[in-house]
């Protein structure tokens, strides 16, 4: 298994996208419903042009881990490769942004998950830890002090995973449609 950074390069994010990111957001659309995508739009299309503006910013990484077929410990792939035409599969992902602190808040700089994906052959192997170690390599470069995310109240499978590797909840969004207020 090798983690490869997605760059701003058309084709990859079209591979990323419809093999890691559609499947995700669809089975979360099964126990979510906030995460359902628009029957009106083309969702690839959209989304390919949605990353490919997103990557372009210096503070957001997407990690792709790719299976190479071979069992390596070092996960981490120092060299640029072809996404879009490599021989292997998708197996998950992580996505992160840097969040700095406004002078006037006490608090350090941190970096956001946005996402973490393993598809499912390749759960329960250790996967979803590697890509949160590289999220926690990435925080030290950036010279973040914290890492935080959000997680759907309903996925009691990554609650538990993120509780273990010792997040605590700070904050809790809320929601209510306008109509209701």
């Amino acid at each position: 298994m090798q983690l490869h950074e997605l760059p701003a390069d058309e084709a990859a994010v079209r591979r990323y996208v419809e093999e890691l990111w559609l499947p995700y957001h669809r089975e979360l659309a099964a126990t979510a419903g906030r995460h359902e995508l628009a029957d009106d739009v083309d969702v690839v299309e959209e989304e390919v042009a949605f990353r490919l503006d997103t990557l372009d910013d210096d503070g957001h990484r997407t990690w792709i881990a790719v299976d190479d077929g071979e069992l390596d410990d070092d996960t981490r792939e120092e060299e640029p490769v072809d996404l879009a035409e490599m021989d292997a599969r998708f197996a998950g992902f992580v996505t992160t942004d840097v969040s700095e602190a406004p002078s006037v808040f006490d608090r350090p700089d941190q970096l956001r998950i946005g996402d973490v994906y393993v598809r499912e052959p390749y759960r329960g192997e250790g996967l979803a830890r590697t890509l949160v170690d590289r999220v926690a390599d990435r925080a030290r470069e950036a010279g973040c002090a914290e890492v935080t995310l959000d997680v759907d109240v309903d996925n009691d499978r990554a609650l538990a995973f993120y509780e273990k590797l010792g997040f605590e909840t700070t904050r809790r969004t809320m929601a209510v449609a306008v109509e209701d207020l």
